[in-house]
C-alpha cells in the first residue's frame, strides 16, 4: 500500500462498521454473565440457599459495573496521551480473553471457594475493559463525523449495546433448544463464552485496519493534546462540574431507562412472571429487533431540534408510564396462581407457577420500553462529545458515562430484586429507576445546556473541507 493511500481516510460506513462490530461483541460478553445469572448462582456459590445464591450471583454481575468507572479513568487517559485506536483495540482483547476464561472455569463443586473468587476476578476484568471501549467507539465516530451529523452517525454506535443483548438471547437461545436442560445446566451455558474467541477475532482483523482519528491527529500535530488528562479533567472546577452535570442530568437517568426497559424486562418476565425462556427470549428479541432502528432516528432528529429535548422527553415518558406497563405486561402474562412475596414470583401452593403468555401484546409493550431506550441512549455520545472538549474529551466522556451505567444502571437488578424482596410487591423494583429517572429529569433540566451547535472541530482550526468530503462519500 503506498504512503498516500495509507494516509488517506476510511470513508464514514467502514469507520461505523469497525468501530460497532467490536462494540457489539463487547456488550455481547458482557451482557452473557447477567442472562445466564441464574446458571451461575447453581454453578459457583454454595448450594442451600437458593435466594442468597441468585443475589450473590447478581452481585457479582453488578462487581462487573462497578469497576466501569476505573476502566473509564485509566484508558481514558490512556486514549487521551496515545489515541483512540490503540486504546480500542486493547480493551476488546482483554474483554474477549475473560470471556473466554468464564467459558473454562471450573465450578464450586470441583474448586471450592475459588470459583467464585476467579468468577469476580474475571468480571471485574470485563467491568474494567467495558471501561475504556465504548468511550473509544463513540469518540472514534464523532470525530470522523461532520458537525451537522454527529447525532446520526454516532447514534449508530448507540445500537451496539442493544444489539448485543439480542445477540446473547440468540445464541443462548439457540444453544438451550438444541440439548436438553440438564446438559445445558451442568455445560452448556459455557458454549456461548467460548463462542466469544471467534467473533472478538473478526472484530480486531477489522479494527487493525483503522487509522487514528483526524481529529486526534491534528490536535497532536498543533501540540494541543493534553499532557495530564487527569489533572485536566478533575482539578479543573468548571470541567469537575460539567462531569457531574453530566451524570445526574443524562447519563444516571439513561442508564436505568436502558437497564430497565431491556435487561430488566426479561428478568420480569421470566423470574417475576414465570415466562417460560423460549418465550420472553422471544419477545424481548423481537422487541430490540423492532425497536433498534429508532436508535438512528433520535439521533438523527436530535442533529435537528437538539439533543437536551429528545433525552429528557424519553426520561419523562419511562418514568409516568413504568408503573402502568408492568401492570399491563403481567396482565398479558396470565401468571397462575397470586404472587408470593417471600418468593419473589407468581406462585401457587408455595410453588412457582408457569404463565400461559398472550405473544403480540407482551411484545408491543417491551417494545415501548426499548423506544424509550432509543429517545434517552440514540443522542447521549454525540452530547458527551460535544459537552467536553476534545484535549481530555476520552477522560471526561467516559467518566460520567461509566459511573452513571455502570453504577446506576449496573446495580438496577440487584437493587430491583432486593426491593422486590423486602417489599414483597411484585412492582416494587419500579421505585428505583423512576426515581432516578426524575432526578435527572430536574438536574437536566436546570443546568444542561443544548450541545447541538457546538463545533467540536473548532479546537483544531476547523474540519478539513476534503477530509469531509471523504468522510461522507457514499
Amino acid at each position: 500500500m503506498s504512503a498516500a493511500a495509507a494516509s488517506r481516510p476510511y470513508r464514514l460506513p467502514f469507520v461505523i462498521l469497525a468501530s460497532a462490530a467490536g462494540t457489539v461483541i463487547e456488550w455481547y460478553d458482557f451482557y452473557l454473565y447477567g442472562v445466564l445469572a441464574a446458571f451461575f448462582s447453581t454453578q459457583f456459590f454454595p448450594s442451600g440457599n437458593d435466594v442468597a445464591a441468585l443475589l450473590a450471583s447478581l452481585a457479582t454481575f453488578g462487581a462487573g459495573f462497578a469497576v466501569r468507572p476505573f476502566g473509564a479513568a485509566f484508558f481514558g487517559r490512556l486514549g487521551d496521551l496515545t489515541g483512540r485506536k490503540f486504546t480500542f483495540m486493547l480493551t476488546i482483547l482483554i474483554m474477549g480473553t475473560s470471556t473466554a476464561l468464564v467459558g473454562i472455569l471450573p465450578t464450586y463443586s470441583q474448586i471450592g471457594i475459588l470459583a467464585p473468587i476467579a468468577l469476580v476476578l474475571l468480571r471485574l476484568a470485563q467491568g474494567l475493559a467495558l471501561g475504556g471501549e465504548y468511550g473509544g467507539a463513540a469518540i472514534y465516530v464523532a470525530e470522523h463525523s461532520t458537525d451537522a451529523k454527529r447525532g446520526q452517525n454516532t447514534s449508530w454506535i448507540q445500537t451496539t449495546a442493544t444489539m448485543g443483548l439480542l445477540l446473547a438471547l440468540v445464541i443462548i437461545g439457540i444453544t438451550r433448544l438444541n440439548m436438553p436442560a440438564a446438559d445445558f445446566a451442568s455445560f452448556g451455558w459455557r458454549i456461548p463464552f467460548l463462542l466469544s474467541v471467534i467473533l472478538v477475532i473478526v472484530a480486531l482483523i477489522i479494527r487493525v485496519r483503522l487509522q487514528e482519528t483526524p481529529l486526534f491527529t491534528k490536535l497532536k500535530a498543533s501540540g494541543k493534546a493534553s499532557t495530564s488528562p487527569w489533572r485536566d479533567s478533575f482539578g479543573n472546577h468548571e470541567n469537575r462540574r460539567l462531569i457531574l452535570i453530566a451524570l445526574f442530568g443524562a447519563t444516571a437517568g439513561q442508564a436505568v431507562v436502558w437497564y430497565q426497559g431491556q435487561f430488566q424486562a426479561l428478568f420480569f418476565l421470566g423470574t417475576v412472571l414465570g415466562v417460560k425462556f423460549q418465550d420472553a427470549y422471544l419477545i424481548v428479541g423481537t422487541a430490540l429487533l423492532l425497536g433498534t432502528p429508532f436508535f438512528v432516528v433520535f439521533g438523527r432528529l436530535s442533529d435537528r431540534i437538539g439533543r437536551k429535548p429528545v433525552i429528557i422527553g424519553g426520561f419523562a415518558l419511562a418514568a409516568v408510564t413504568y408503573y402502568p406497563i408492568y401492570q399491563l405486561m403481567t396482565t398479558f402474562a396470565h401468571p397462575g396462581g397470586a404472587f408470593d412475596g417471600a418468593l419473589g414470583k407468581w406462585a401457587e401452593a408455595g410453588k412457582a407457577t408457569v404463565a400461559a403468555p398472550e405473544i403480540l401484546p407482551l411484545i408491543l409493550l417491551v417494545w415501548v420500553q426499548v423506544v424509550y431506550v432509543t429517545m434517552v441512549y440514540g443522542p447521549i455520545a454525540a452530547f458527551l462529545v460535544e459537552f467536553f472538549p476534545a484535549r481530555i474529551r476520552y477522560t471526561s466522556l467516559s467518566i460520567p458515562y461509566h459511573l452513571g451505567n455502570g453504577w446506576f444502571g449496573g446495580f438496577l437488578p440487584l437493587i430491583s430484586a432486593s426491593l422486590l424482596a423486602t417489599l414483597g410487591n411484585a412492582y416494587a423494583g419500579l421505585i428505583y429507576p423512576i426515581v432516578v429517572a426524575v432526578i435527572s429529569i430536574v438536574i437536566g433540566s436546570m443546568f444542561i445546556k443544548e450541545s447541538r451547535n457546538v463545533r467540536i472541530w473548532d479546537e483544531v482550526g476547523g474540519h478539513d473541507d476534503d477530509l469531509a468530503s471523504a468522510a461522507t462519500a457514499p
